[in-house]
């Protein structure tokens, strides 16, 4: 069993129930367990676009999924949310990303691992480091130690 961090995003369409309807959607993935979900942050977003705040999280599961099957399941459970990939950084119902996949290094036409800007993103890092303490980015280092790096990025700790 592989252990597999996710990055999940929304600013369309009532963006927590998107988060909480994908949380769960991650728990019914075959092969696959639900272990940490991340309490939920709100974000401004990263782009000239005009457009809502992001609300994101990270989930933690353990797989026997290979990381590019992960992959289309993730993409399929964006589809099913109504995800149109318009432009780059262009407002979403939902955006899932392989972070991290055990301490897997992977770079290919269809997938990078781990996510080549997690550690510039502040609201990556934090729930990140909220379900796992320890992490440490293969390649990049300790999460713990790349926070100060991003202290200018406003992120809010969202209440139920």
């Amino acid at each position: 069993m592989a252990r597999a961090y996710i990055a999940l995003g929304s600013n369309l369409d009532t963006p927590k129930c998107q988060i909480d309807s994908a949380f769960f959607e991650l728990g019914k993935l075959p092969e696959t367990h639900l272990l940490a979900c991340s309490s939920l942050y709100l974000s401004a977003p990263i782009s000239d676009i005009v457009q809502p705040d992001y609300v994101n999280a990270v989930a933690l599961v353990e797989t026997q999924l290979d990381p590019h099957r992960l992959l289309e399941y993730l993409l399929e459970i964006e589809r099913s949310h109504g995800r149109v990939r318009e432009a780059q950084n262009a407002p979403r119902t939902l955006d899932l990303d392989i972070l991290l996949y055990n301490d897997l290094v992977l770079s290919d036409e269809h997938l990078i691992i781990p996510h080549p800007r997690m550690h510039e993103r502040r609201f990556v890092l934090c729930p990140l480091l909220e379900i796992e303490p320890s992490c440490t980015i293969p390649g990049i280092g300790r999460a713990q130690d790349l926070l100060p790096g991003l202290a200018g990025q406003v992120l809010q700790k969202m209440t139920e």
